[in-house]
C-alpha cells in the first residue's frame, strides 16, 4: 500500500521533470543557435532575450512568436539585424514546432545543412539577401509542408533543388545566385511566384503553362525555349525520328482529305443536278433579286459580324441622350469601329458616327433572354440613374442582334489602372480606398432601386469599372447579364422571404465586389488569367502571414497597415463561400466608410 502511494506521488513529478528538461533542452539549443549566428555584433537591448535565464515565449525574445498558449515557438523572424556567422540548422530544428524562419537581409555565411530536415513543420523559409553558399540541400524537398521559399540574392551553387514532392508550394524565388545545370520539373499549376533569373542555368525550360513570363528566367545564357526568345537546338536523332513521323502523318492526312473531297464532290454533283431539275420546273422572275443591302457597307470587324444578320433598316431606341435620336442601326455599321475588347458574353467597340459623337457599343451574344424581356429590362434600367453608373444611351434589339450604346470613356478602366501599377505607375492607397467606397455606394444605390425587379449587375469586374474625365470610377454594363443561370450552376438555393430569388442574385454581385477589393489590395489581377485570387488570399491568411497579401507598392508608401487589414476583412466577408455569410451592400458601404473616417482622422491628428 505504501509503495503504491509512493508511485502516485513520484510518477507526476517524474513526468513534469521530463517536460521541463525537454523545454530546457530546446531553449539551450536556441541560445547556442543565436551565439553561432551573431557573435556579439548585434545591439542587444533589455528586451533582446535569447539567454538561458529567460523563456522565449513568456519573456518574448526578439523576433520570436509562439502559439496562443505561449508554450511552443512558431515563428522566428530576424530580418535586417546585421547578423553574421553561420546558420546551425541542427540546433534550430530542436524546435520541431517551428513554422516560419525568416533571416532576410543579414550577412550570414556558409551553407544550409541537410539538418534543416529536422524542421518538419516548416512552411515559410526566407533567407534572401545573405551570403549563403554551397549546394542547396536535396533533403529540403522532403519538407512536404513548405509553402514559401525565398533564397534569392545569395551565392548558392550547384543544381536547383527538386521540389516536385512539395505539392502545396506557392512561392519559389532563387534569382541572383550561382545555380547551374538544367531546371528540374516544378508543379507550375500551384505556384503563384517563381523566379530563377540571373543564375547559370542551361537547357530547355519546362512547360510553365503560360503562368510566368520571361522575367522569371532572364540572364541565364544557357536557358532556351518559351517564354524566352532563345530557341532550343534540336537533337539530330530526334529530328530524323520526328521527320519520319511527320511524313507518315502528312501522308495519312492527305489520303483522308482526298477521300473526303471525293465524297463531298459526289454529293455536290448530285445536288446540282437535282436543283437544276427543280429550277426548270418553276417559273421565276426574281433570279437576280437577291438583296445587296450591305454590299457597300464598310467592313470593320464590328460591321462584318453584324451586317451578315440581314436586318431591315431600324432606328435605335433612345433612353437618355437626345444626340443619338434618329440614329439608325445602319449608321453604326457604316461608322469607323475599333474593337476594344472581346469577352465571354460579347464584344465592345469604339464607334465614331458621322455626328461626331464617340460611342461605346456593346454587342451581346448568347444571352438567353427574349426580345420582349430585353426591351422591358432596358426600359426599367433606363429609369434608374446615378452619376457613377454609366447610363445606356440607346439600344437595338432584334431576333439576331442586341446592341447597347454608351458614352465612350477616354480614361480606361480600373483594370488598366491596376495593370499600370504592376509596371511601376503610381496608384496610391488613398485612391484605391476612394474607388472602393465609390463603387460600393453606387452599387448600393442600384441594388436598392432595382431590388424588387431582381436586376443586379451580374458581371461586375474591374474591366467594367470605367474612369470618367475626372478619373472617378463609373460602373458600366449594369444589368446586362441575367444571373439565374449562374445561380443554378452554382446551386445557390437560398431564398429571401422578402425578395425571392433576387436575394441570391444580389449576393453574386457582393462576391464580385469582394474580388475587386482583393485586386485593389493585392495588385494581382484575375481577368485573362487562371489565377484564383480568392483561394490564394484565404490560404495565406489562414497561415497567419497576412502581410504577404498586400501590394508591395502600398506597404512601401507607408499605407496604414490597420486599414489594409480591415479592408481585407471586408473583402473576405464578401467572398464567403456561403451566400448567407456575405453582408449586403449597405453593410459593406458602412464598413468601408468607417475605414475612410479612421484614415481621415489619423491624417488630421498627424
Amino acid at each position: 500500500m505504501l509503495r503504491a502511494c509512493l508511485w502516485l506521488v513520484l510518477v507526476p513529478f517524474l513526468l513534469f521533470s521530463m517536460v521541463v528538461s525537454e523545454e530546457d533542452d530546446v531553449k539551450m539549443s536556441l541560445v547556442e543557435f543565436m551565439e553561432n549566428l551573431s557573435p556579439g555584433n548585434v545591439q542587444r537591448g533589455a528586451n533582446w532575450g535569447w539567454n538561458e535565464s529567460s523563456d522565449p515565449c513568456t519573456d518574448k525574445w526578439e523576433g520570436v512568436s509562439c502559439d496562443g498558449s505561449q508554450t511552443f515557438v512558431k515563428k522566428i523572424v530576424l530580418n535586417e539585424l546585421n547578423l553574421t556567422g553561420v546558420l546551425d540548422a541542427g540546433l534550430l530544428c530542436k524546435t520541431n514546432t517551428l513554422f516560419v524562419l525568416s533571416l532576410e537581409n543579414n550577412n550570414i555565411v556558409g551553407d544550409l545543412s541537410k539538418d534543416i530536415l529536422g524542421c518538419k513543420n516548416l512552411t515559410h523559409l526566407y533567407l534572401s539577401g545573405n551570403r549563403f553558399s554551397g549546394a542547396f540541400p536535396k533533403s529540403l524537398s522532403r519538407l512536404s509542408n513548405l509553402k514559401r521559399i525565398d533564397i534569392s540574392d545569395n551565392r548558392f551553387s550547384g543544381k536547383l533543388p527538386e521540389m516536385s514532392k512539395v505539392s502545396g508550394l506557392l512561392t519559389f524565388l532563387a534569382e541572383n545566385n550561382q545555380f547551374s545545370g538544367e531546371m528540374p520539373i516544378y508543379d507550375f499549376s500551384n505556384l503563384v511566384e517563381f523566379n530563377v533569373s540571373n543564375n547559370d542555368l542551361s537547357g530547355p525550360i519546362p512547360d510553365v503553362d503560360g503562368r510566368f513570363g520571361k522575367s522569371s528566367f532572364l540572364r541565364n545564357p544557357g536557358l532556351c525555349g518559351k517564354p524566352l526568345a532563345n530557341v532550343c537546338p534540336v537533337d539530330p536523332r530526334k529530328k530524323s525520328k520526328n521527320s519520319l513521323a511527320r511524313y507518315l502523318i502528312y501522308c495519312g492526312a492527305a489520303i483522308i482529305v482526298l477521300i473526303v473531297i471525293l465524297i463531298i464532290s459526289n454529293r455536290v454533283i448530285m445536288n446540282v443536278r437535282s436543283e437544276n431539275k427543280k429550277a426548270n420546273a418553276i417559273k421565276s422572275d426574281d433570279s437576280d433579286s437577291s438583296s445587296a443591302e450591305y454590299k457597300n457597307v464598310k467592313r470593320s470587324e464590328f460591321s462584318v459580324t453584324s451586317a451578315e444578320s440581314g436586318m431591315a433598316s431600324s432606328s435605335l431606341l433612345v433612353l437618355s441622350n437626345p444626340d443619338v435620336k434618329g440614329m439608325k442601326f445602319e449608321d453604326l455599321l457604316r461608322a469607323p469601329a475599333e474593337l476594344l475588347g472581346r469577352g465571354k458574353h460579347g464584344s465592345t467597340y469604339k464607334v465614331t458616327p458621322n455626328s461626331g459623337l464617340i460611342l461605346a457599343v456593346k454587342r451581346i451574344k448568347d444571352w438567353g433572354i427574349s426580345a420582349e424581356n430585353f426591351k422591358k429590362r432596358m426600359q426599367r434600367i433606363g429609369q434608374v440613374t446615378h452619376p457613377k453608373v454609366l447610363s445606356v444611351l440607346a439600344y437595338y434589339c432584334s431576333k439576331q442582334e442586341k446592341l447597347l450604346v454608351y458614352d465612350y470613356q477616354h480614361n480606361g478602366s480600373l483594370l488598366s489602372l491596376l495593370q499600370g501599377s504592376q509596371n511601376g505607375q503610381t496608384f496610391d492607397w488613398g485612391s484605391r480606398l476612394n474607388i472602393a467606397a465609390t463603387i460600393a455606394e453606387s452599387l448600393a444605390f442600384m441594388h436598392d432601386k432595382l431590388h424588387a425587379d431582381g436586376i443586379a449587375h451580374g458581371n461586375l469586374k474591374s474591366s467594367n469599372i470605367l474612369m470618367n474625365n475626372k478619373m472617378e470610377p463609373c460602373i458600366s454594363e449594369y444589368g446586362l447579364m441575367v444571373v439565374e443561370n449562374y445561380i443554378q450552376a452554382n446551386t445557390l438555393k437560398t431564398v429571401d422571404p422578402t425578395g425571392g430569388r433576387a436575394y441570391a442574385t444580389f449576393k453574386v454581385d457582393i462576391y464580385a465586389f469582394g474580388v475587386i477589393l482583393l485586386e485593389l489590395l493585392t495588385g494581382r489581377l484575375v481577368q485573362n488569367t487562371e489565377f484564383d485570387l480568392d483561394k490564394w488570399v484565404h490560404s495565406v491568411v489562414k497561415e497567419e502571414w497576412t502581410v504577404e497579401v498586400f501590394d508591395k507598392s502600398l506597404t512601401s508608401e507607408g499605407a496604414n497597415e490597420e486599414s489594409l487589414v480591415t479592408l481585407l476583412q471586408v473583402a473576405l466577408k464578401c467572398t464567403n463561400a456561403s451566400p448567407d455569410g456575405r453582408p449586403n451592400i449597405k453593410e459593406v458601404v458602412e464598413m468601408i466608410n468607417s475605414i475612410k473616417e479612421q484614415e481621415e482622422g489619423s491624417s488630421i491628428s498627424s
